[in-house]
């Protein structure tokens, strides 16, 4: 078949220079696709590693079984960045160009590139949403002008649902600020008022006793993070006066507190016959909780 193709007289030196061509390749080429085949598997398996100790490391210090699943995705997020980098420096060394490959692809993606540009922000944003901790499934917080518990979370998206049920989805390009009201502790600020001529000392007194009563109570002992604290006056005006309390409890706790607080001081004012500012009126809490 050859003979029909190549002239008889080429046929010699055409495999001479196959011959070559091969003992060249053989010489040269191989040992090079050798070493850095086992350089880029060398530095790939160090790379998986590296990572992988990371995220142990990261995981063991971390009891929320759902965060060390995050962990692992952003480690094995990394690794395929690190690989693709590796094979991006390692396949020019071969011999093979990827710069028209990489132009030719550039120009054809250019307005897939301008529809894909929110996605690619959705999952920069979760990425770093992820790698920072920002927040976690279950926390209670404020994102994109929206507040509620923490359902799901992607790279992609944060899905939230709200007190009365409603479920909303958030793409990650969207979260710019966020306020997390269930990292580390709670602080419930509570007013409590009086009429203004009940003596100061009194109030704080019993306020401090309810405070104290309530910190060992066996029931929300673990709940209360510190000492209930009485600042003092914190307002007088209209025949009444305000004072302020504090009390830090652990994440999601503050709402169960603050009413067994509101039960026991609303018992003790009645038994020690303090006369409230208003027919019915015994404190006023601010709507708003602070967290850390």
């Amino acid at each position: 078949m050859l003979h029909g193709i190549i002239p008889d007289g080429n046929l010699p030196s055409l495999l001479r220079d196959w011959g070559e061509d091969a003992r060249t390749f053989l010489r040269h080429d191989v040992p090079k696709i050798v070493l850095v085949t086992v350089v880029s598997f060398i530095l790939i398996r160090l790379l998986r590693l590296i990572t992988e100790k990371v995220a142990a490391l990261q995981t063991s210090r971390l009891p929320s079984g759902i965060r060390a699943q995050q962990i692992r995705t952003l480690a094995g997020v990394i690794t395929s960045i690190g690989v693709f980098i590796i094979l991006f420096e390692v396949l020019p060394l071969l011999g093979l160009n990827l710069g028209p490959l990489l132009a030719s692809a550039g120009v054809a993606g250019l307005a897939i590139g301008f529809g894909a540009q929110t996605l690619v922000h959705d999952f920069i944003n979760g990425f770093f949403i992820l790698f920072e901790n920002q927040y976690d499934l279950g926390d209670n917080v404020r994102i994109a002008g929206v507040k509620g518990t923490v359902e799901e979370m992607t790279l992609r998206r944060t899905v939230l649902r709200d007190d009365d049920g409603t479920v909303h989805t958030v793409p990650n390009s969207q979260v710019t600020i966020v306020s997390n009201t269930t990292r580390d502790w709670s602080q419930i600020p509570m007013k409590v008022v009086v009429a203004y001529s009940e003596p100061s000392d009194k109030i704080i007194q019993l306020l401090e006793q309810i405070g104290e009563g309530l910190r060992q109570d066996p029931n929300f002992a673990g709940d209360i993070v510190a000492d209930v604290q009485v600042p003092g006056i914190d307002r007088v005006g209209n025949g009444e006066a305000e004072y302020l309390m504090l009390i830090k409890t652990l994440p999601s706790k503050q709402y169960a507190v603050s009413r067994e607080l509101r039960r026991r001081i609303k018992q003790s004012f009645e038994e020690n016959k303090v006369q409230t500012a208003a027919p019915g009126r015994v404190f006023v809490m601010d709507p708003g909780t602070r967290a850390s």
